[in-house]
């Protein structure tokens, strides 16, 4: 018989107390913050990351959505302010008092060409449409200013914790949205309720965080120096579009990996939630995996016909509704990885 022998007592460090303190002194920070923002107008938009734990040769075996916690808040609240604070200094809004010399901008009132992050106003006709898709599921919503459309998506994202059919609502969202881009004109960022933000906290990942860290080296410690800022608008719509691509294929690799997860369970029963209607048939979304399979009505037992607005499909026979957002149990009938494409039938 093997003994068993006690576990090791964790040592705390002499300064765990003090340290402790500090943490939950930041987190409490981070929440007045994160509070702050939306009272001025952010959307609290929180999108699903899709993980996948893999195989010895990269097949997944599981496929999860990323738990965020509030350490990943307080991170993540304390990165916008170094990202607003950085922005402020290089582009401050208001004249300078006689002798604040905190900006290099201060000292003669000119523009200091600058890298900000930014995200201009929704486009009114899609915010629009998007409000009576979301009426007609039963959720209303105030688009009149741009406050009360800030207001409205973060009732929905609450709304959504609650409901699970309106969680579908969510990317549609997003889509309306414009896309924040990077730009030598500052406009603010309507998505974070910010008039000054840029890109500063991530050069490991992102070059816009590489040229704003050299414009602001060179121009600390009372210093002045303005880059060309036709060269550096240049360099931003190239980042704008080189950060477009990425995104795409990070998002057809997720595709194809929930793809390869699907392909391993043909045949296989799931419960999902209809995620989109077409022609064709309709989408249904698997929660755990976020992977979305069609369902064509060509291979039901009725002949349905899709009522307007996109948001349910009626059988001809049978009158069965199948409505945006319904519970239905599916059936993977095929994968193609190659398209990135998995078929389902109803169960």
């Amino acid at each position: 018989m093997l003994d068993k022998k006690p576990a090791p007592e964790l040592k705390k460090h002499p300064l765990f107390g003090e340290l402790e303190k500090a943490l939950f002194d930041l987190h409490r920070i981070a929440g007045k913050m994160r509070k702050e923002r939306e009272k001025n107008g952010a959307i609290g938009f929180e999108t699903d990351e899709v993980r996948f734990r893999l195989d010895e040769d990269g097949v997944p075996v599981e496929a999860y959505v990323k738990e965020r916690k509030d350490a990943h808040l307080l991170i993540e609240d304390f990165m916008l302010l170094a990202n607003k604070e950085v922005a402020l200094y290089m582009h401050p809004p208001l004249k300078p008092k006689k002798g604040d010399t905190e900006s290099p901008q201060n000292q003669e009132g000119r523009e200091i060409p600058f890298i900000f992050r930014v995200h201009d106003l929704p486009d009114m006709s899609k915010i629009t449409e998007f409000a009576r898709f979301a009426a007609e599921m039963g959720h209303a919503m105030k688009v009149d200013t741009p406050k009360q459309i800030a207001e409205s998506f973060n009732n929905l994202m609450v709304a959504a914790r609650k409901d699970d059919r309106l969680k579908i609502l969510e990317p549609l969202a997003i889509r309306t949205m414009a896309k924040a881009v990077y730009s030598s004109d500052n406009i603010g960022h309507y998505g974070l309720g910010f008039t000054h933000y840029s890109h500063f906290t991530s050069p490991i990942r992102r070059y816009s965080d590489v040229l704003a860290h050299r414009i602001l080296e060179q121009n600390l410690d009372g210093r002045t120096y303005r880059v060309d800022k036709a060269k550096l608008e240049e360099q931003c719509k190239h980042i704008s579009s080189q950060e477009k691509k990425a995104a795409d294929a990070e998002r057809e690799s997720i595709k194809y990996k929930q793809a390869e997860f699907l392909k391993k369970h043909v045949g296989d029963v799931f419960e999902g939630i209809v995620s989109g209607i077409i022609d064709r048939g309709f989408f249904v979304e698997l929660p755990d995996s976020r992977s979305e399979g069609l369902v064509e009505f060509r291979y039901l037992e009725d002949t349905y016909t899709i009522d307007p607005g996109n948001l349910s499909a009626t059988g001809r026979r049978y009158k069965k509704q199948i409505r945006m957002g319904d519970r239905v149990n599916v059936r993977v009938v095929s994968v193609d990885l190659n398209r990135r494409q998995i078929e389902m039938d109803l169960a």
